[in-house]
Parts: C-alpha cells; structure tokens; sequence
C-alpha cells in the first residue's frame, strides 16, 4: 500500500504546489494590476478553472499524509508525513477560509457594473496575501513529502 500511496501524495501535493506557484509567478501579476473591471473579469475566469482539480489535490495530499503518517515505517518518515499533513491541512483551511469566500463573491461580481464602494472593498491585496502563505505552505508540504520518499527509497 506504501509503495502505491507515496507516489499518489507526491503527484497530487506536486500538482497542487505547481498550480499554487504558478499563480505567484504569473496570475496573481497579473490580477494585481489590472484595473478593477478587468480584475474581476480575470478573476472569475481563473477562479472557475481550479475547481475541482484544485481541492482534490489538497485533500487527496492532507488525506494521504494522515494515512501514510500512521502506516509508515520509521519515526523519522512518519514525522515528515505528520508535517506534510499539518502544512496541507493550514492549505486547505486558507484556501476555505479566505481564498474561496473572495473568489465565490467576486464571481456574483458584474465587472461592467461595480458596486460604489468596490475601491474601499477590493478584496486583490487580502486574497493575494493568503494566497502567497497557501502556496508557501503547499511547497513546504511537497517538500516534506519528497524527503519522506527519499528516506523510502
């Protein structure tokens, strides 16, 4: 079951860590500086893309971290696992917890009618702040993944 589970938790974690990357490297960019019709165009466009793939490699990594952390041989391979499912875990309370709710209310969101006060309400600098941290701790995680296979190997 290890040697089928380990390399599932790795692609997915990877997969998700990629996607989270990418959008640091280049989507959040690119919402950051667009003008705020256009954002929320962008945004609503990205923010549909991710779904499902998105939470089915976040939880499929926390759900095969927590496995993996009790069947794993060694102390040393079972603590990387405990910390790949903390740090998944933390991602998927983020993304629950701050990203979704901004990316669900900006899809309700007309670009080509703004509520008034969407200059004082911009949610960029917030989403993108959360963002960063659930990326940092989904490559933390990938990591921690990675050396756990490696002491496998």
């Amino acid at each position: 079951m290890i040697a089928l589970l380990v390399p599932l938790v790795v692609l997915v974690n990877g997969l998700a860590a990629g996607v989270l990357l990418g959008t640091q490297l280049g989507g959040w960019p690119l919402l950051a500086a667009l003008p705020a019709d256009r954002y929320v165009h962008a945004h609503s466009f990205f923010a549909t893309r991710y779904d499902p793939a998105m939470p089915l490699c976040l939880l499929g990594t926390l759900i095969g971290d927590v496995v993996l952390a009790l069947i794993a041989p060694g102390q040393a391979v079972r603590a990387l696992f405990i910390t790949g499912a903390v740090l998944a875990a933390a991602t998927v309370t983020i993304s629950l917890t701050k990203n979704v709710p901004v990316n669900k209310w900006v899809q309700t969101l007309d670009p080509d009618n703004l509520p008034d006060d969407f200059e004082a309400n911009d949610p960029r600098w917030n989403w993108g702040a959360w963002n960063q941290r659930r990326s940092v701790l989904t490559v933390l995680a990938l990591l921690a993944n990675c050396c756990a296979l490696a002491l496998l190997l």
